[in-house]
């Protein structure tokens, strides 16, 4: 048996998140074309007859510009000590520049095998020359691969060097088990991704979702949550005309989290303004799991 723990880094929006799916063959983690739309280090354990990998997808890696932003760096930063394998997904069309030079300065001193993984190679002519250029800057990574989510490049042979390179060990979770999240984190998780589906402009990064309550009812599971947002026009937005697109918000959320817990879902969700709570609230930073993690990483 081999087992393991692969940690994937990147700057926002490089498509770890994907990559996590496409393992899997499904989803497991929101995804969406939105920067920093991965906010948790989040696990995802897969099992087969031979091995366990528990892959922890985490936040970009990125300049702060508020106190979430510096909670969600910080939680990427700790996700790669104590692993067994670093993935450095970069994004072909995007290049190398600071927040590579960055990941790598932080990997040099993470002396953890690391593999570059090159990524969206479907968006670029020439995926090679970003390769080159990330060798030469770095020089750091045992093996090099070229992906693409979209047209499934790629996909299989990192997957395959991934298992070979698990050391011989147990299994550290039981083999039904696909993330280390509860339903209350998962289900916040799909609302917030519709939110981030469904709306534009300000929106997509001023909003938090904290359930408040999971209660089984007979066959059915009640789900209470609350949407956050930092002004009254994004509750305004959110809420939509008559009530909209919170009913669209809902409908979407409740159709995948229902496939999740395997049995139908009441969710109620509601939408309150709580001003400028990336900076000032911490009580929210705990809720939605920022805070935690900094603390128990040290």
């Amino acid at each position: 048996m081999r087992s393991g723990f692969v940690t994937l880094v990147g700057r926002p929006n490089v498509g770890k998140s994907s990559l996590v799916n496409a393992f899997f063959g499904r989803k497991v983690l929101i995804v969406s074309d939105k920067p920093q739309t991965t906010r948790n280090k989040i696990s995802c354990i897969y099992t087969d007859d031979d091995c366990q990998i528990v892959f922890t997808d985490t936040p970009g890696i990125h300049k702060p510009i508020h106190r979430l932003g510096e909670f969600m760096v910080k939680v990427a930063i700790q996700a790669m000590k104590g692993c067994d394998l670093i993935l450095f997904v970069v994004d072909a069309s995007k290049g190398y520049s600071e927040p590579e030079k960055r990941i790598c300065d932080l990997l040099r001193r993470s002396n953890t095998n690391t593999f570059l993984v090159v990524n969206k190679i479907d968006l670029v002519k020439d995926s090679k020359e970003i390769e080159r250029i990330v060798h030469n800057e770095c020089n750091l990574f045992s093996k090099s691969f070229f992906t693409s989510v979209v047209q499934n490049q790629g996909v299989v042979e990192l997957f395959e060097a991934i298992k070979a390179a698990m050391p011989e060990g147990p299994m550290y979770f039981p083999k039904e088990m696909l993330t280390d999240r509860p339903i209350s984190f998962q289900a916040a998780e799909l609302i917030r991704e519709k939110v981030l589906l469904l709306t534009r402009d300000e929106v997509p990064h001023c909003v938090a979702v904290i359930v408040d309550e999971v209660t089984e009812k007979e066959n059915l599971l009640y789900i209470a949550a609350t949407i956050y947002v930092e002004r009254d026009s994004q509750k305004g937005i959110l809420i939509g005309k008559n009530g909209s697109m919170i009913k669209q918000i809902g409908t979407l959320a409740r159709m995948e989290i229902e496939s999740i817990a395997d049995r139908k879902v009441y969710l109620d969700l509601h939408v309150k303004v709580k001003k400028n709570w990336r900076d000032k609230d911490f009580i929210i930073l705990n809720e939605i799991g920022m805070k935690d993690e900094i603390d128990q990483g040290g």
